[in-house]
């Protein structure tokens, strides 16, 4: 008898190593990372609640005023280190009574803020004053360092979850390797035991290749070339038809602008920046003279604002890039007199033969903004959301119904409307095909 190879010793050692490389990752994947010492509280600022301080410091001062930023008043913080509390309480109470009564300090003051008369506040208690002074006193909080050192956390977390990754992609890779020698050994056991037991493994007979196979039916060969044909027209005419549509087409502006901020987390009107979207043809571009509205006294964004794609810093770097424009300056609280152009690249462009009426669409029919421009309080860029094409045009005026309390359209509508409820019976819904609105002429002049 013939004999075989000690073929088990190395099935021995595989399966060792098998299992040290197993133990050895999973001592790896259970290692956590150790939890980060929690910081200290920042200490409480004696002589009133900051944290009501701050409350009432949005509420009644933010408007005009920063901690470490100059705005229409003067930066507040530390201001009870600079003057004495009993003057404090009488200029907070009333300014102007103080102003006119010579005190130098009061009258410093106004000078030193281009005259601006603050608001009289003679609804805040001493204790409201206390606590507003307490917030202002507080130690200003070290947000670039913070910031600097977030990211290393999160590199290192990264880090950590890349190494993680590789050492198992590494370990699957090592497993598949070894069951396929295994199996190369097995087989080779396999043919050794057949050979010395006189076994003979019949050799595979060659079959007919595919193509050959498939050349020989005719049948085949012509449903193929018509399927071919008919994808292929497919595809060319959707080709075609996207020629000019630039749905989703979002373009980087001079000055980055976010929709999400504005319309979407401070739910400021469409309409207030796009006033001429109310009587105009066009919507127009919002002059940088209604951005300066708020802008005057917002110079930079909360620390919240900042996304992980976009950082405060990011933020406040647009807004100077707003006052260079216009030629403001922050620190004066007035304008220099040199202007920049911005020029900003137009989204929505509809083609020349193409005439839509914004009034007609917003006034009139009281269509939405985000019918036709998409959910804009989410964007933070901006983007053409619908293709503005032809047909979705057309099926917008074959499914959208004609607001009947509308003054304008019961007014001159009402016969129609009753001739068709008479014609069709019921409740008939007057869509706004049936008042014309698949007329050529409509939108090609």
């Amino acid at each position: 008898m013939k004999k075989m190879g000690n073929h088990s010793s190395i099935t021995r050692k595989l399966c060792l190593s098998l299992a040290l490389m197993l133990t050895v990752s999973l001592s790896l994947f259970a290692q956590d990372p150790a939890p980060a010492d929690a910081t200290a509280a920042p200490a409480a600022t004696s002589g009133g609640d900051a944290v009501k301080g701050k409350e009432l410091f949005n509420a009644n001062c933010a408007a005009c005023h920063k901690l470490d930023a100059k705005a229409t008043g003067p930066a507040l913080r530390d201001v009870a280190s600079k003057y004495e509390m009993a003057w404090i309480y009488k200029w907070v109470k009333n300014s102007s009574d103080l102003i006119k009564s010579g005190d130098a300090a009061a009258v410093k003051v106004f000078e030193e803020n281009n005259k601006a008369v603050m608001t009289a506040f003679p609804q805040l208690s001493n204790e409201d004053i206390d606590n507003i002074i307490a917030y202002t006193s507080e130690p200003k909080a070290e947000a670039p360092a913070a910031a600097a050192g977030a990211p290393a956390v999160d590199a290192a977390k990264a880090s950590d979850s890349g190494i993680s990754n590789n050492v198992i992609l590494g370990a699957l890779a090592l497993v598949m390797a070894m069951l396929v020698v295994l199996l190369f050994l097995v087989n080779n056991v396999l043919r050794k035991v057949a050979k010395a037991n006189g076994i003979e493994v019949e050799p595979k007979t060659p079959s007919l290749p595919i193509w050959k196979a498939f050349a020989k039916n005719q049948f085949l060969v012509l449903v193929t070339a018509i399927l071919l044909l008919l994808s292929s027209a497919y595809f060319v005419y959707g080709y075609l038809m996207q020629v000019g549509v630039d749905q989703d087409y979002a373009p980087i502006q001079p000055i980055h602008y976010s929709h999400k901020i504005h319309a979407g987390d401070n739910e400021i009107n469409c309409k207030y920046c796009h006033s001429a979207a109310r009587v105009s043809k066009n919507a127009g571009i919002p002059s940088l003279n209604v951005c300066m509205n708020c802008h005057k006294n917002i110079s930079e964004v909360a620390e919240t604002t900042a996304t992980p794609e976009y950082s405060k810093a990011f933020y406040d770097e647009q807004i100077q890039k707003l006052y260079a424009a216009v030629g403001w300056d922050k620190t004066t609280q007035s304008y220099t007199g040199k202007t920049q152009p911005v020029k900003w690249v137009r989204i929505h462009n509809l083609p020349d033969f193409v005439y839509f009426n914004h009034s007609q669409h917003v006034t009139v029919a009281g269509i939405e903004c985000q019918t036709c421009h998409g959910p804009v309080e989410t964007y933070e860029i901006q983007k053409q959301f619908a293709p503005l094409t032809m047909g979705w045009c057309i099926d917008c005026h074959r499914t959208t119904e004609v607001d009947m309390t509308n003054g304008y359209n019961k007014e001159y509508y009402q016969k129609l409307h009753d001739k068709l409820k008479k014609q069709y019976g019921g409740e008939t819904k007057m869509t706004v095909d049936a008042i014309g609105g698949l007329e050529c002429g409509k939108c090609h002049y």
